[in-house]
């Protein structure tokens, strides 16, 4: 179900998001420029607002900046595909702002002396680029990943979902957003390492 709504949310967004990527295009814009732009907007929205305690605006902002990652892929899809360069840019940019995201929540729930919450953080940092590597190595050995509960959309949702709550005044939604992600996080992990051993014993079988 989850994957089924990500699929229509994306097909959604997609149509939104085709004219500016035109625009963009025919302004001579390319998508590694946007990649960059978005991810540089991530970091300012969660180091200069988000670790400083400005929650609500910080949400937004990522939030805002972490839609550049559909744009540039729909700018690259109608410029005929992404380059090799373009993909690694991608996946590259996708971790330093996932860690800057993350970081900034640790580093201000610190401030506030919730070690539970910074522990869920730090957890999350760690699992979701576990969870990102796991199918980049699958990938990188010929099979595939590309399933679990908590993909990178799942995990800024969430995350932005717990920030916005928590800066309206409902405190205890951010650290326990944090858990929900950080055990969705593991069980992907989970999830993605059987769906690998399973490929890699059928291949093993059929030799």
């Amino acid at each position: 179900m989850a994957k089924i709504f990500q699929v229509t949310a994306r097909a959604a967004m997609t149509r939104v998001v085709e004219p500016v990527a035109r625009g963009l295009l025919r302004a001579g814009v390319t998508p590694n420029a946007v990649t960059v732009a978005g991810t540089l907007g991530v970091l300012v929205g969660a180091l200069a607002f988000g670790a400083r305690g400005h929650l609500v605006a910080g949400a937004l902002i990522v939030t805002f900046f972490a839609l550049t990652d559909l744009l540039d892929g729909t700018m690259a899809r109608m410029r005929g595909g992404s380059t090799r360069f373009g993909a690694f840019l991608d996946s590259s940019m996708d971790r330093i702002a996932d860690g800057a995201v993350f970081g900034a929540v640790a580093y201000w729930l610190a401030g506030q002396g919730n070690h539970a919450g910074v522990a869920a953080a730090l957890i999350c940092l760690v699992a979701g680029g576990v969870v990102s590597y796991v199918k980049a190595r699958a990938e990188g050995l010929g099979m595939t990943a590309n399933v679990g509960v908590a993909e990178r959309t799942e995990r800024l949702l969430i995350v932005g979902v717990g920030g916005l709550l928590t800066g309206f005044g409902i405190e205890p939604a951010l650290p326990i957003a944090l858990w929900i992600l950080a055990a969705a996080a593991i069980f992907t992990i989970g999830q993605r390492m059987v769906h690998v051993y399973r490929q890699a014993s059928a291949a093993e079988a059929g030799q």
